[in-house]
């Protein structure tokens, strides 16, 4: 199984997406400084995932959720959490 997920920075409220196939291990390694690009926003909070079968499918929707429109995507997939959350 491989994950595609959205975290949100509690310190500055800044997004992450990645993709893996082990959720739990790589969650902990953004909150414990061992990802450069997510070192500054720690405490990160995972707010949505996605699961896929195979790596190619989790790193295509990956790069979706990371343009624009995917963006958009979450933004209203996840209105209810956005809207509580400012």
């Amino acid at each position: 199984m491989w994950y595609v997920y959205l975290l949100v920075s509690k310190k500055n409220g800044h997004w992450y997406i990645g993709s893996t196939n082990n959720l739990r291990k790589r969650i902990l390694q953004h909150n414990s400084g061992k990802n450069r690009s997510t070192k500054h926003g720690i405490p990160w909070k995972i707010i949505y995932f996605e699961v896929g079968l195979n790596r190619e499918d989790a790193r295509a929707r990956e790069k979706y959720l990371k343009s624009g429109m995917g963006r958009r995507y979450l933004k209203n997939r996840l209105k209810f959490f956005f809207s509580q959350s400012l």
